[in-house]
């Protein structure tokens, strides 16, 4: 009944925002189009707004798994069109928060106690709320002051409910529009599901935050908050709570002297960092997450909140990306096609010529602008694009990079518009790559792989005996089946002469029988007939 009653309320929001108009621009078979057509909407109300407007204003109405969902598609600019991908980066999670008693409730039952033992200080209003969480402010008994981060409850049967409404509607648009199978509309609701259901598991974030703290740690770029592990649990998670000026408040940066360069440049070395260093990046850098310190301005430090998206390449996939992105700032569009071919990125068989050209159609034009004004974001967007007309397989981890990489991007254009994102990328991009290909990292790589040849050096006279059998036997079953083989296909051939034989004579009688009634008939001698009886004896007699 549930399920019933959401469909109406989606209905009820199509119909209300006129989402029809996005169908009627897509090639769908005629009678479709024409059930559309006599929609009562479609005549009743007006479309007022713009389209993408429409669309965000929609999602925001059907709560928020279909807010989340939009900020999604909202980084896949491979999949909509600009003005509505932009649009959708505006969905605001505003969600009213639940009853405080309710998440002291979840907190004791998560942690076998109550809060008053387990804190000093404990706020039953929250400071936050989202659509998959809440936040409220604490202080341990050891006097430090620490968040506490609580799941809405009932909120992963909702979930569930949605996402499969979500199944329902890729699949009718796989079905129903000739785009829908390019475009993999169950693969982005599947990648989604993953995502939204591993937000709700606390120690999955508390996890990712330890690991990028490790990875930052003693770091004058950024700083990460401390998780509390003995107090985390699948719903809760308490860790440090900081103080910095949001991202977003640039007045207030400007107010206390930041140096806006630095730290427009420091969030694009933060970034590279994570990627080529680590291959860790949080790939939820939105202003919301991001924070800065309020000491030292002249010298700003980052300091990063929220780690339930976690991105990460494998080491065949950073060197292809940064060989990549030197490729093309070099214009060297040949390497560029090449390196996506040897990734796998794209198929084996594809036409490297052909897609060289097309990746210079595309990327040329780019550099007609200042390399100031050049986006990093929108360049990987672009070599994507081109790639999936050559059939790319979606990478989600290189979705992730570029959504993440679009955010850094906007942000540090937002702090310090004469940004040069390239200048500040490239001296980081070759020094990684002479770190990774140099005789020194030859000389580091066998340093670390030399406890583990020694640890395997004993056995190496046993493996190389057992190689060496395994190859023999391995060649004498070959010559076996070789054997077999010949010998089979010679009793083929001879089986085939016997049968060419056999028609021959059967051949040669039946033109011997037949030719002394055409001489009977015609008055002639019938010697030659006979003669090509004999002539066939004589050949059966032979084989």
């Amino acid at each position: 009944m549930r399920t019933v009653f959401r469909l109406i309320k989606i209905a009820r929001v199509f119909a209300i925002y006129r989402l029809d108009t996005f169908l009627l621009e897509l090639p769908l078979p005629g009678y479709l189009r024409f059930l559309l057509l006599l929609l009562p909407s479609r005549w009743l109300i007006r479309a007022r707004a713009e389209r993408s407007v429409r669309l965000r204003l929609a999602l925001e109405a059907l709560g928020p798994v279909f807010i989340k969902f939009g900020q999604m598609l909202s980084t896949r600019r491979d999949l909509l069109p600009d003005d509505v991908a932009i649009e959708l980066t505006r969905l605001q999670d505003r969600v009213p928060p639940f009853s405080g008693v309710a998440a002291q409730a979840i907190i004791e039952r998560s942690l076998g106690r109550s809060v008053h033992e387990l804190f000093s200080d404990f706020s039953v209003e929250p400071i936050a709320s989202a659509s998959v969480a809440q936040v409220h402010s604490a202080r341990l008994n050891s006097g430090q002051a620490v968040v506490v981060k609580v799941i809405r409850p009932g909120i992963a049967s909702v979930i569930r409910q949605d996402v499969g409404l979500l199944y329902m509607i890729a699949h009718l648009v796989q079905k129903l529009w000739i785009e829908g199978r390019r475009l993999r509309p169950v693969e982005v609701v599947a990648e989604y599901e993953q995502t939204i259901f591993d937000e709700l598991d606390l120690r999955k974030e508390a996890a990712n935050g330890s690991q990028l703290r490790r990875n930052f740690d003693g770091s004058a770029s950024l700083y990460v908050p401390e998780i509390f592990w003995d107090l985390t649990r699948q719903q809760v998670l308490v860790m440090e709570r900081i103080y910095g000026i949001p991202i977003a408040d640039v007045e207030q940066l400007k107010a206390q002297n930041t140096d806006m360069k630095r730290l427009a440049e420091r969030g694009v070395e933060i970034f590279f960092t994570q990627v080529f260093r680590d291959s860790f990046f949080h790939a939820d850098m939105h202003p919301g997450n991001i924070f800065v310190a309020r000491e030292n301005p002249s010298d700003p430090r980052y300091i990063a909140v929220d780690f339930g998206i976690i991105g990460s390449l494998t080491a065949e996939d950073q060197s292809y990306l940064a060989r990549n992105l030197l490729a093309f700032f070099k214009r060297d569009y040949r390497q560029v096609a090449q390196l996506h071919i040897d990734s796998g990125w794209v198929p084996a068989d594809t036409n490297v010529h052909a897609f060289e050209t097309s990746i210079r159609s595309v990327c040329e034009p780019i550099f007609e602008k200042p390399l100031k004004d050049i986006s990093f974001g929108m360049v990987l967007l672009g070599l994507f694009q081109t790639a999936r007309r050559f059939n790319m397989e979606v990478q989600p981890q290189l979705v992730l990079l570029q959504k993440t990489l679009l955010n850094i991007e906007g942000l540090g254009r937002q702090l310090y518009p004469e940004l040069d994102l390239w200048q500040t990328a490239k001296p980081f991009l070759e020094k990684w790559m002479r770190e990774r290909m140099g005789v020194r990292a030859v000389y580091r790589k066998m340093k670390q792989q030399a406890p583990d040849w020694m640890d395997k050096l004993p056995h190496m006279p046993q493996l190389l005996f057992d190689g060496l059998q395994q190859i023999r036997r391995l060649e004498e079953g070959q010559a076996r089946t070789r054997a077999l083989l010949e010998e089979s296909r010679s009793k083929r051939d001879s089986g085939r002469r016997k049968r060419a034989v056999v028609a021959a004579v059967l051949l040669c009688f039946a033109v011997g029988s037949a030719v002394p009634e055409w001489a009977s008939l015609l008055g002639q001698t019938p010697w030659y007939g006979w003669l090509s009886a004999l002539l066939g004896v004589g050949v059966l007699w032979r084989q």
